[in-house]
């Protein structure tokens, strides 16, 4: 009996995924990765401690997908959060639920949990191919450029695994996007998501506050009003609290041209307690030291103030606390693509059937962050990596039987 044998282009979650339950399909397994080395970008995720999925309840972690929840939420429904949890702790990595709901490997890294999953494919018979780099399909078979020159290899089902456009040096560089063009696959342009945004602070803000949290306050935007923190850069502002409305200011600053957070800064205190807590502070102290001692803010809090509140010594305890409960925050740009942590953007889901096979390529799959979605950081994104790869390297097996059978 002839075994059949899938490719996997790419050496990510989603491409190793893929490839693991492949293998256990019984088939031949043969992943590609352009790269020296396989899953870069999981390893660099996991350098401040890998969020590898959330534990909140099902139906909010699925809604975090927003509007392709509907297209991932069979492969989400096999494969979530609980799921993956399993599957880590089926390779020897133990995992906790943080204060904040996020799930982490109990050594915090990602390494333990490559070595580990590496060492299953080598059992279960998976080959891997670094360094060789996909360049099409021609009429014999997927093209590869190699170390040694161009190669050809024939499979009878492929999943493409290869990453979005963010972090290109890791390898998620988009060079896959003019081969699925040429072939008649709709690919929606990429944008930066859970990124840093660009202010145009004042030199004094820049210089004197680049590189310092602000923590402890509320930013509302059109995707509502969130708590957390967030760190002031040179070039203006980034972190966890930023990440949840990226998608919502770079939406604003596409159609509108312009997109501004609000901020409260005491969101401990309604406006009238805080209004009576500066009511109370002497006329004669200083502004400095009145919204220290009334409102609790110095230092990069108040620097941010005075940065975006104009003529704060001439104003009342009513407008003054007004004003530190809505301070508003106008943003100019996205950062980058390459300095974010995912993308929105991707292959079309009307490029593709239920089993993200793509129509004008059957026969290649598709998974991870090629497709077009979108989530906030927190593990979802992990999630559905995870989620994808696994449904689509069970469609390639299945494609090739149904093959096989005809």
């Amino acid at each position: 009996m002839v075994t059949r044998q899938i490719a996997v282009i790419g050496a990510g979650p989603a491409g190793l995924m893929a490839a693991e339950q492949a293998a256990k399909q019984g088939v031949r397994v043969v992943v590609f990765e352009a790269m020296p080395t396989v899953g870069r970008k999981l390893l660099m995720a996991g350098k401040s401690g890998l969020n590898i999925t959330h534990a909140e309840e099902k139906a909010a972690f699925d809604a975090r997908f927003g509007t392709a929840q509907a297209q991932l939420q069979a492969a989400l429904d096999v494969f979530s959060a609980p799921q993956l949890r399993d599957w880590c702790a089926a390779l020897g990595v133990e995992t906790f639920v943080g204060s904040s709901g996020r799930v982490f490997p109990k050594t915090m890294k990602a390494s333990p949990l490559l070595r580990a999953w590496l060492t299953r494919l080598g059992a279960q018979g998976v080959e891997i191919r670094t360094r060789h780099r996909w360049t099409g399909c021609a009429s014999t078979g997927l093209t590869f450029d190699t170390p040694t020159g161009q190669v050809v290899e024939n499979f009878d089902a492929t999943v493409l695994a290869l990453g979005g456009a963010s972090w290109p040096r890791l390898g998620s560089d988009a060079t896959w996007v003019p081969l699925m063009e040429q072939r008649g696959v709709a690919v929606t342009a990429f944008r930066p998501a859970n990124c840093g945004f660009e202010v145009d602070w004042s030199p004094v803000m820049s210089e004197r506050f680049a590189g310092q949290p602000i923590k402890a306050v509320v930013a509302r935007s059109a995707a509502g009003g969130i708590a957390g923190e967030f760190v002031v850069t040179h070039w203006g502002i980034e972190g966890s609290l930023v990440y949840a409305h990226s998608a919502a200011l770079r939406d604003a600053l596409d159609r509108d041209g312009a997109a501004q957070l609000e901020l409260d800064l005491a969101p401990g205190r309604t406006v009238e307690r805080l209004a009576h807590d500066l009511a109370r502070q002497p006329a004669k102290a200083s502004l400095s030291n009145r919204l220290r001692k009334g409102a609790g803010l110095y230092g990069v809090k108040l620097g941010l103030l005075h940065e975006c509140v104009p003529d704060l010594a001439t104003r009342t305890p009513d407008t003054l606390a007004a004003a530190i409960k809505s301070v508003p925050l106008d943003v100019q740009r996205p950062r980058p693509i390459a300095e974010a942590i995912s993308v929105a953007g991707g292959i079309g889901w009307d490029g593709m059937d239920e089993r993200f096979m793509l129509k004008a390529m059957p026969g290649i799959f598709v998974a991870g962050e090629m497709l077009d979605w979108e989530a906030p950081t927190g593990g979802y994104l992990l999630t559905a990596c995870f989620a994808t790869g696994r449904a689509a390297g069970q469609a390639a097996v299945e494609y090739a039987m149904e093959e096989e059978n005809r």
